[in-house]
């Protein structure tokens, strides 16, 4: 019945049933007209049963069919037949009570109430957008039953009143009662303290996925260590955070599909949870829109309540859903949210006209946060925050233990799907000369073709096995994919020599599927570029295996080589809390003032403050004044800032880590000044402000200077020969890059 409707009633959104009948908004001549459908519809019903009913009593039928249409299929035509007159009954009722309404409704309109049917659209400068909202109300009210749902009935006061009180757009009816509805109560605050016991977010966690069951896993077998490590750490105030994961890979858990998202994911949400705060943990959009305070309807309209949560971690998935069901309100919390996102988004991808006008427009770019609210698994994107996971740190004794029951001759393949195997023949068997190799490559009846007879498959293993797996190793060797995964870190914590391949060219969104589309154009060197660069030999080889010499060679010298297991403090449980306690003290997106926009020309009367930064000692770059005045609020300390010239072919994110330093952002602010070109002794014919997230630059060749118009394109990332960047590098703690030396 409602099929035949052509629509009108519909359960078209998501997450609801499809046997929720979910009415529209119509006007007049709509609602008459799918009554009148209704009760024909019925009727027509009606006469069809009633031939039934003259089948059941000819005797003729009974015994000619009864074979092919027993009786008891047409035993409850009769009460049938009543319960389809009953409806039929109702629905001539409603559209009598519907027409009078509507008439009513038209008699009122035509009457008027003194002060609904007398609304003027305002005009007022400080609400420009007034007329243009009322002019689409007026045209698509009835498009989203949310409108309804907040008082909108097709009159201009109801327009006026949604877009003064619900929305912003207009200015207040001066006829209406200006007293705020009273808000509810604030959510009672206490002081963050830590927790000791996880049973309470292994219930929040929930159950009926894979990727849960998983998570809940790596919780319980991590527990000890994450208490451990809390210790060392502050009281933080207390947080409301929901997390929305998706359900992207639960089908593949159990197949040899990737964990790394679920294994980040379990630690953040240790993590949180021993820091003191408390959370809401959603796994379907239903949930979502629930915790949120969606209104009814398909998005179009703010939230019902202002946002309980402080913060809401999140991934692309869950972002695209909050964007569509949180209305303006979006845009109003969208500082508050905090984006796991694997392999990063540069600014350049974030910024939408940016992107837009200059070709960066992704599937997953364009958001307009700060490029710090996205959250990476590895630190490869300063201008991204560093999340990163946990590893399993071993103690001493533990650590011994490894060391004496090592096998020298055997090698684990990193790669549980059996396509990561094909075509690596060549390399297995110059290995095999050498080595045991053993594999957990997913099968479900037979082993798979492409791995070869002489390896030791052990199948998908469960994690804590393939730990004893790594714990016997002497090498974990990978073949290329997947790229930046949790194993490598785990293998060399266990005391495995990683080996992995260089890629040449570096693999990026320029020539390599897997990252087209995804919003960086960083070059990954490596399957694993953060073991290459932060942990290297002996513990991480990295070699061209397209040379089968130097592959072999490596291979030789790693059997000779003796390493212990290592874990940089980064992937600690104790380096993770801290890294993310002092996030949460410390970063604040919906506070932090505006840039002021670029000076303008000034009397000579008129002098600028000092700069805050000099020329070092050595004259190769500058640093922060100790006689400058310090923020004791900003973060990072701007006393650990250098500014130094990259190379033309250098990215800001290079020329730092040159320097063993790392690229800040935040830092931009205090280069983005045409007297940091003087200091540093470059010449500018001319200094213009652009939108460009390679600025601030110089094109030395025609001693052009350029300054950043935009804020949110500051970036560490991005390179052309044409220009050398201005760079704003500073230190770090050892073993915690996301952190400099006085940030705690």
């Amino acid at each position: 019945l409602m099929t035949s409707l052509g629509g009108q009633f519909s359960a078209k959104r998501l997450g609801d049933s499809p046997f929720t009948i979910r009415t529209e908004v119509m006007g007049a001549l709509e609602s008459r007209g799918v009554l009148r459908r209704m009760s024909d519809m019925l009727e027509l019903l009606m006469k069809r049963m009633d031939i039934l009913a003259r089948l059941e009593n000819n005797t003729d039928f009974h015994k000619g069919n009864e074979a092919l249409f027993p009786l008891d299929r047409f035993q409850p035509a009769a009460g049938l037949m009543e319960r389809i007159q009953a409806i039929a009954q109702n629905v001539s009722d409603i559209a009598i009570k519907v027409d009078q309404i509507l008439r009513n409704s038209l008699m009122n309109a035509k009457m008027g109430d003194g002060r609904r049917d007398q609304c003027e659209v305002p005009r007022d400068p400080k609400y420009p957008d007034c007329a243009g909202k009322v002019e689409w109300m007026r045209a698509r009210w009835t498009s989203d039953p949310c409108y309804a749902f907040f008082g909108v009935d097709g009159t201009e006061c109801s327009f006026l009143i949604y877009l003064s009180e619900v929305e912003w757009f207009c200015p207040p009816l001066p006829w209406r009662n200006q007293t705020a509805a009273p808000s509810p109560p604030p959510l009672p605050r206490a002081q963050a303290a830590f927790r000791s016991d996880l049973a309470p977010l292994l219930e929040l966690v929930g159950t009926g996925k894979e990727s849960l069951s998983f998570m809940k896993k790596r919780i319980r077998h991590l527990a000890q260590q994450w208490l451990w490590a809390q210790s060392f750490l502050i009281l933080i105030h207390i947080g409301f955070l929901t997390e929305e994961s998706g359900d992207v890979f639960s089908p593949r858990v159990l197949k040899g599909g990737p964990l790394g998202e679920m294994v980040q994911w379990a630690d953040i949400l240790a993590a949180l949870f021993l820091l003191g705060h408390s959370l809401k943990v959603t796994v379907s959009l239903k949930e979502l829109q629930s915790n949120l305070g969606v209104p009814p309807g398909r998005g179009n309209c703010p939230l019902t309540n202002p946002l309980p949560f402080d913060l809401i971690y999140t991934d692309y998935h869950g972002l695209q859903q909050m964007k569509q069901h949180m209305g303006l309100s979006f845009k109003k919390y969208r500082c508050r949210v905090r984006v796991i996102d694997t392999f990063g988004t540069e600014p350049a991808y974030n910024h939408e006209e940016y992107a837009t006008l200059r070709g960066f427009r992704t599937n997953w770019g364009y958001w307009n946060l700060h490029p710090s609210q996205f959250m990476t698994m590895f630190p490869h994107t300063p201008d991204n925050s560093f999340m990163g996971f946990v590893s399993e740190e071993l103690n001493q004794t533990e650590r011994q233990r490894i060391k004496s029951n090592k096998v020298s001759s055997m090698a684990v393949v990193y790669g549980k799907e059996a396509s990561i195997w094909k075509g690596k023949e060549k390399f297995l068997a110059i290995l095999n000369k050498y080595m045991e190799i053993h594999g957990t490559v997913y099968y479900e009846t037979q082993r798979p073709p492409e791995v070869p007879a002489f390896v030791k498959n052990h199948g998908l293993l469960p994690q804590h096995e393939f730990q004893q797996l790594l714990r016997k190793a002497k090498l974990f060797i990978g073949f290329g994919f997947p790229y930046e995964g949790p194993a490598p870190l785990e293998a060399i914590a266990n005391g495995c020599v990683f080996l992995q391949a260089r890629f040449n060219p570096p693999h990026s969104s320029l020539n390599h599927e897997f990252f087209r589309g995804k919003p960086t154009s960083r070059e990954v060197s490596s399957q694993h570029p953060y073991a290459e660069d932060f942990i290297g030999k002996p513990h991480v080889w990295t070699v061209d295996y397209n040379n089968s010499e130097e592959f072999e060679a490596a291979i030789k010298t790693i059997l000779r080589t003796q390493v212990d297991p290592y874990l940089p403090y980064e992937y600690t449980c104790e380096g993770m809390l801290e890294r993310i306690h002092a996030y949460i003290q410390h970063q604040d997106f919906c506070t932090t003032p505006s840039p002021p926009p670029p000076a303008k020309a000034q009397s000579p009367a008129m002098q600028s403050p000092p700069s805050p930064l000099v020329l070092s000692p050595n004259a190769t770059h500058l640093m922060w004044s100790p006689s400058a005045r310090r923020d004791p609020h900003a973060w990072p300390p701007a006393d650990s800032l250098q500014v130094w010239l990259s190379e033309g072919q250098h990215a800001c994110t290079e020329t730092c880590r040159r320097r063993g330093l790392v690229c800040e952002p935040t830092f931009f602010r205090f280069l983005n000044k045409k007297e940091v070109f003087l200091q540093l002794s470059i010449t500018c014919d001319s200094t213009e402000y652009e939108m460009n997230h390679l600025y601030p630059a110089v094109a030395e060749n025609v001693h052009e200077c350029y300054l950043q118009k935009e804020p949110l394109l500051f970036s560490c990332a991005g390179h052309n020969s044409k220009y050398r960047r201005l760079c704003p590098c500073r230190d770090y703690r050892e073993g915690q890059v996301a952190l400099c030396r006085d940030c705690l």
